[in-house]
């Protein structure tokens, strides 16, 4: 993998007791949990397979054994909630464009694609906290983030141009897809919980305040791609 990580600085062990192989609970999950904690704060770089083994509390020779080089581990990590991304978005997707068969909307089908992370979002469990901003930093890096993307997310998209399409025929694709460039970064950040508004606001507004980035962000996002579409930008 080339360059980009969140900081220069190394993750801090956190001092846990090992367990012996075999002992406690799922010791796969407790992996994953420590290295998408530890990388979503440091990125790539900024950790080791070490390090990993001190917060998960287990030997390095049993991450190796479950996942083999920190490539393979960083991907483990990844691949884990895509996954149950990918399908919710899917469904939510599917559900949407079944029930309005005649009248979808743009704002309707936004709703159904980062609906489900929001709703992932506000269950409380900071795991999922910490592969959003994991994802953030990864859809900002250059070097790998590009393919990183492409290889767990591009189906998902695909699926959500051609239901964006299916709701307004008159849409050129290239704008679809520049909306979604929008889009993305733009629920990314909001999804990264990372205090910068509340510093902005005065405390005024909250970024772990997902109900209120739910009333705004569908609509922001649906205004933005109608826009463009009545104004079919030349290039």
């Amino acid at each position: 993998m080339a360059g980009g990580e969140s900081t220069g600085e190394k993750a801090p062990a956190s001092g846990r007791g090992r367990r012996r192989k075999g002992e406690g609970p799922d010791l796969r999950g407790v992996i994953l949990d420590a290295a998408e904690e530890l990388f979503s704060r440091h990125g790539f770089y900024g950790v080791t397979v070490r390090q990993v083994a001190a917060e998960a509390g287990v030997d390095t020779a049993l991450i190796h054994y479950y996942f083999g080089a920190k490539r393979e581990l960083f991907d483990a990590v990844f691949a884990r909630r895509a996954e149950i991304l990918n399908q919710a978005r899917l469904d939510a997707m599917a559900a949407y464009r079944a029930a309005h068969p005649q009248d979808m909307t743009v704002e309707g089908v936004i709703e159904a694609f980062i609906g489900p992370l929001i709703d992932f979002s506000m269950t409380g469990d900071p795991g999922w906290r910490n592969y959003f901003r994991l994802v953030a930093l990864v859809n900002n890096t250059p070097a790998w983030g590009g393919e990183t993307m492409h290889r767990f997310f591009d189906p998902v998209v695909s699926r959500l141009i051609d239901t964006l399409k299916a709701a307004r025929p008159d849409a050129e694709i290239r704008d679809l897809y520049w909306c979604y460039q929008f889009l993305t970064g733009s629920m990314m950040l909001a999804l990264s919980e990372t205090g910068r508004i509340d510093q902005l606001s005065d405390g005024l507004c909250r970024s772990n305040d997902m109900e209120a980035v739910r009333a705004r962000l569908f609509a922001y996002c649906a205004a933005g791609l109608e826009e463009i579409i009545a104004r079919r930008p030349a290039h």
